[in-house]
C-alpha cells in the first residue's frame, strides 16, 4: 500500500489539535465545529490516498484486510461529519473523534508494518 506517512501524520495531528483547542469565550461554537470539519477532511484525504500494490501471497490477504479496514474508517469519518456540525453534545462528538483518531493511528501502524514486511520479503528476510 502506498500512502504518504508525513501527510497522514500531519492530518492526524491537525485533527487532534483542533479537538483539543479550547472553546474560548467569545469564539462561536460554530467556528470550532467548522475547524474540526476541515481537519476531518484532511484525514479523509489521507485515507483515500492509500492504494493497494496488488502484492502476492500472504501479503495480499493482509493488504485486502487493510483496505477493508480503511473503508470502515472512511465510513465512520463520513458519519461523524454531520454530527460535528449538528450534534448539541459536543463532548460526545469529541469522544467519538478521539476514538476514531486512535483507530486511524493503529491502522496506519499496520500499513507501515505491511510496507516493512514487503521490503523484507523482497530483500530475502532478516537472514
Amino acid at each position: 500500500m502506498t500512502v504518504t506517512s508525513i501527510e497522514t501524520t500531519s492530518a492526524l495531528q491537525g485533527l487532534a489539535q483542533a479537538l483539543e483547542a479550547p472553546r474560548r469565550p467569545g469564539v462561536p461554537l460554530g467556528t470550532w465545529r467548522w475547524g474540526v470539519r476541515q481537519r476531518m477532511a484532511a484525514v479523509r484525504d489521507a485515507l483515500v490516498a492509500e492504494t493497494g500494490l496488488a502484492g502476492e501471497g500472504w501479503l495480499a490477504a493482509r493488504e485486502i484486510g487493510l483496505l477493508r479496514e480503511r473503508n470502515t474508517l472512511l465510513r465512520r469519518l463520513s458519519s461523524l461529519g454531520p454530527q460535528v456540525l449538528e450534534n448539541p453534545d459536543v463532548d460526545e462528538v469529541r469522544s467519538e473523534l478521539h476514538r476514531l483518531l486512535a483507530d486511524v493511528s493503529h491502522h496506519m501502524q499496520r500499513v507501515r508494518d505491511l510496507a516493512y514486511d514487503e521490503v523484507a520479503l523482497e530483500l530475502g528476510g532478516s537472514e
